[in-house]
């Protein structure tokens, strides 16, 4: 059964980051959708394997990937994905220095107040190591958004000959 403090942190976690596409714009939502549909999948996918791995544990049993992870994945991932992007692509220095303070706030300090909330602790990893896990995939991010462009400059050019 899922806790009254475990439900808002869900749905705060899904409402928030996704308010927030209101002010990124429509030429930069269709910018950089498709690499934030990716690591999503991506995402769901690390947090199957990390599951597997009993990386993390939720205080709410029985155990729920669609009441526990998911809401991690579909709420901030891409939303914050695509700001992100949006405030520093082009200039990789800056992309990875602000994921890294992102991912750093989320590591050492909202951690902190998931596990005062109750809500999931690490099991299996400690904050450096979660760090990297979360850190990892702004290269993937990255890499994906600079292939997508490539394709896509190399497909417009195509077209306008």
């Amino acid at each position: 059964m899922i806790s009254r403090k475990h439900l808002f942190v869900n749905l705060a976690l899904l409402i928030v980051p996704w308010l927030s596409m209101l002010f990124i714009g429509k030429r930069t939502f269709k910018q950089y959708s498709f690499s934030g549909i990716v690591i999503v999948i991506f995402e769901i996918l690390n947090h199957l394997y990390g599951n597997k791995r009993k990386w993390w544990k939720f205080y709410d049993k029985p155990n729920s990937f669609l009441r526990d992870e998911l809401p991690f994945d579909i709420g901030p991932y891409m939303p914050l994905s695509m700001w992100m992007l949006k405030l520093s692509y082009g200039n990789f220095k800056k992309f990875i220095l602000l994921n890294a303070i992102a991912n750093g706030l989320f590591a050492f300090v909202f951690f902190d107040i998931l596990e005062k909330l109750k809500i999931v602790r690490l099991h299996k990893l400690n904050r450096s190591q979660f760090f990297i896990y979360l850190h990892y995939k702004a290269y993937v991010l990255y890499g994906v958004q600079y292939l997508y462009e490539k394709v896509n400059t190399r497909h417009s050019l195509t077209l306008q000959r």
